[in-house]
């Protein structure tokens, strides 16, 4: 990704604020979705074809994560090692969701449109951070 793109997407110029503003966001996103499936896991469950079981523990796990990651946002300047640590996750999750939707999951037709959403959502927060980790290192090289 361009700094140009970036600096379009974050509306800043300073590589550092876009990287706490893409955390910030992932955290915002990751969270409302995690407190979905714990607080509906069972509508939510019956929409998309997921057992409301699965929805439940993974809506405990991103709402803990999206508390990790806003605390890392909340920071002025976040660790290389911990971004380095959210990009793989982010990835990581995309990676998985797309491998459950083939191997063995059997969703609706709506989990069959959300599932690729949430992985291809949560793939952009991986490549915006990445960048944005990438340009603060830059930043700080000159």
């Amino acid at each position: 990704m361009s700094h140009a793109l970036l600096t379009g997407l974050s509306r800043t110029t300073e590589p550092r604020t876009a990287l706490r503003r893409f955390l910030a966001l992932d955290a915002v996103v990751t969270g409302a979705n995690g407190l979905a499936y714990v607080a509906a896991s069972g509508p939510l469950g019956r929409l998309l074809g997921v057992e409301p079981a699965l929805l439940l523990g993974l809506g405990a796990f991103l709402t803990a994560f999206a508390a990790g990651v806003g605390a890392l946002a909340a920071r002025p300047r976040p660790s290389a090692t911990a971004v380095k640590a959210v990009v793989d996750a982010n990835a990581g999750w995309a990676v998985l969701s797309v491998v459950a939707l083939a191997a063995w999951l059997e969703p609706t037709t709506a989990g069959t449109v959300w599932i690729p959403a949430q992985a291809a959502t949560v793939a952009a927060f991986a490549a915006l951070q990445w960048s944005a980790l990438r340009a603060t290192a830059g930043a700080a090289a000159r």
